[in-house]
């Protein structure tokens, strides 16, 4: 069967080369002598390498493939630029690091939030220190560490972290146990739904006198005492899971009653 054809930045991706572990070195020696040409084909013989490390990305976000291969390509030079033969390494175990970490400052960099270069410099330069930190100490250093090694206030480091991070949706996964799916928004407490704001419905309180103990027990924890689902699994020595379901089949109910 021929290879489905993906035009990506004006290149027939199903006509890229893929080079064997032999051409790569021959390209290598001929490289080391100063042949240009053999570094054009070294780096269009690894263009499969690139997108097969930017399908991570697309999913995930609005950036384009045209923009992500772009970037991708700028990382697989630089891998190429810096790669050392003599370490015994295979290139793409020394790439694709190169590449994801060009995607993700591509990404950071064109976030919605737009974040002040400044801010962005002071990030960097922290993720870099913390990086050589862990080598030398052999584990994670400290802000105050990080901090004397760029010299840089802690409290900007921080702010600086902070601005880079990406968002998350309430509706992002973080558990799952079978069907029950646990989200982020499950994990948030809500303090705004007390008792004084549920107690003057007399419909809604006539719906939950038909719940079960349990259910009405977790109904008046989650909602009426503001407790994660966590808490409530803690308290009443169920799983989280158990709680989620639980929670739901209440509220159905509930719905169902007030219908």
């Amino acid at each position: 069967m021929a290879p489905t054809k993906v035009v990506i930045c004006g290149v027939n991706t199903s006509k890229l080369p893929l080079l064997s572990d032999d051409e790569k070195e021959a390209l290598f020696d001929r490289m080391e002598k100063g042949d240009k040409a053999a570094r054009e084909e070294f780096i269009n013989g690894n263009l499969r390498l690139v997108l097969s490390v930017i399908q991570r990305f697309q999913g995930n976000n609005s950036e384009s493939a045209d923009d992500l291969f772009q970037v991708g390509c700028v990382g697989l030079i630089k891998a190429l630029d810096n790669f050392d033969r003599s370490l015994n390494v295979k290139f793409s175990t020394y790439a694709v690091p190169m590449i994801i970490g060009e995607c993700r400052r591509y990404m950071r960099d064109n976030n919605a939030i737009r974040v002040s270069r400044s801010l962005r410099d002071i990030a960097y330069k922290a993720i870099y220190a913390r990086d050589m930190l862990i080598k030398k100490l052999d584990r994670d250093p400290t802000v105050e560490e990080i901090s004397l090694e760029i010299d840089v206030p802690k409290e900007d480091i921080v702010n600086a972290m902070d601005a880079i991070a990406t968002p998350m949706s309430l509706h992002e996964p973080v558990y799952q146990e079978g069907q029950d799916v646990l989200y982020l928004m499950d994990q948030i407490s809500d303090k705004k739904n007390r008792e004084d704001n549920w107690i003057e419905n007399i419909s809604l309180k006539e719906a939950m006198t038909r719940l079960d103990d349990r259910e009405f027990n977790i109904i008046k924890l989650r909602f009426f005492e503001g407790k994660t689902q966590t808490e409530v699994a803690e308290e009443i020595s169920i799983s989280q899971a158990q709680v989620s379901r639980l929670e739901k089949s209440a509220l159905k109910s509930m719905r169902s009653y007030l219908r």
